[in-house]
């Protein structure tokens, strides 16, 4: 009698965790479809990149990235915007979900424009609280030029690379040689031997400075109270220019030989003509950023200096993008991964409202209890079945 009633419930409990799991995939099944779905297709594979490949892709990689963004940014200058819609950089998620895709392209850490002011001050905070938390590195980058190209005044300047030091750069994120975080200061061309000194003598203790020069005369014009150059050259064509390569390979020539540190500038392209520029280099389906990337590597750099996460107004930024989508991060991707390893896009990171969620759960457990509430029925009624009662009114 024990026995003969085990089985019928066993079947029950079977049939239960059958409907409910169906219940399960038909809720949730379409939203993990879409999910998946959204990633980019695999790309090729790496094996076409050329020689020294697995030695390029050791060298550490920064990218520059700018933290001036309000939602009404975008409506200014502006030929495409990025994948996530118009951002705030104060946002930290939009931080999270930026470094998780730089790091899937092989990117070590960003270079962040910084001025020491309120706003500026507070997105830092987040981005050092975030980046440590996701394992990214930082660097700093000193904005000293005003809006209108200007020198900002000395003491503003010297001050304001004191705060630096002071207020952010005992943090472990940021990336350190020999005990030093990395910072760079922007525009050093527009000041005297004398005034890079002023600024520089008080802080090379505790932190690199590299200048921004574009010229062997300009490095060794300030060589000696620096520690290296990071040429922020966005705007060169590489079909066009015949100079550039050798060029590179002299002014890191000029670093190496001095003892300091060189990076190394490279583009995915570059279109500033909404900003009062004159030129354009096209991308080419991501060849620029090949090319520009191989020639940057020839140079022997220290560090590698990508142009840029998010300039979106010179139109040399990588972050996914509306038109563009993936094409600079896959390629990205590509030249960073060790050859004969296969290469997939980036996944992407979508922002997904909580209630359409909520709203499938709510489904599910309405798709449940109906579920378990007809096995309940028709147990009662095989039950009746068996001792002779009725079960439908004659």
């Amino acid at each position: 009698m024990q026995h003969t009633r085990s089985r019928p419930r066993a079947g029950f409990t079977a049939l239960a965790c059958t409907l409910a799991a169906a219940c399960l995939v038909a809720v949730l099944g379409p939203w993990a479809g879409a999910r998946a779905a959204s990633a980019p297709a695999p790309t090729a594979s790496a094996s076409a990149v050329g020689t020294g490949h697995a030695a390029a892709a050791t060298i550490p990689l920064f990218a520059y990235y700018y933290i001036w963004y309000t939602h009404s940014s975008w409506t200014r200058a502006k030929k495409d915007l990025p994948l996530i819609g118009p951002y705030s950089s104060s946002d930290p998620w939009v931080m999270r979900h930026q470094i998780d895709q730089a790091k899937a392209a092989g990117i070590t850490g960003f270079i962040v424009s910084w001025k020491d002011t309120p706003l500026d001050d507070q997105r830092l905070q987040t981005l050092i609280r975030v980046a440590a938390q996701e394992h990214f590195k930082l660097a700093m980058i000193y904005e000293g030029l005003d809006f209108a190209r200007k020198p900002l005044p000395v003491s503003e300047v010297a001050a304001d690379f004191a705060t630096f030091r002071d207020k952010f750069a005992s943090s472990q994120v940021f990336y350190r040689i020999n005990g030093r975080p990395l910072t760079i200061w922007s525009g050093t061309w527009a000041f005297s031997y004398a005034q890079v000194t002023q600024v520089t003598t008080a802080v090379r203790p505790q932190l690199l400075v590299l200048s921004t020069e574009k010229s062997v005369a300009g490095f060794q014009r300030i060589a000696a109270v620096t520690d290296g150059d990071a040429y922020y050259w966005s705007s060169v064509n590489p079909e066009t220019n015949t100079n550039y390569q050798p060029k590179l390979q002299q002014m890191s020539q000029a670093v190496h030989h001095d003892g300091k540190y060189w990076i190394a500038p490279f583009a995915p392209g570059f279109d500033a003509r909404l900003v009062g520029g004159q030129r354009a280099v096209p991308r080419n389906n991501g060849q620029t950023l090949r090319t520009e990337y191989a020639t940057a590597v020839s140079s022997s750099p220290n560090m590698l200096g990508l142009i840029s996460w998010n300039e979106f107004s010179e139109n040399s930024y990588v972050e996914p993008s509306k038109d563009l989508g993936y094409q600079s991060l896959n390629v990205l991707k590509q030249l960073r991964t060790p050859l004969g390893t296969p290469v997939s896009g980036p996944t992407p990171v979508t922002r997904i409202s909580p209630w359409p969620n909520t709203l499938r759960l709510l489904a599910f457990a309405v798709a449940l209890v109906l579920g378990v509430g007809s096995l309940a029925f028709l147990r009662r009624r095989q039950s009746r079945r068996r001792h002779g009662h009725p079960t439908t009114p004659h």
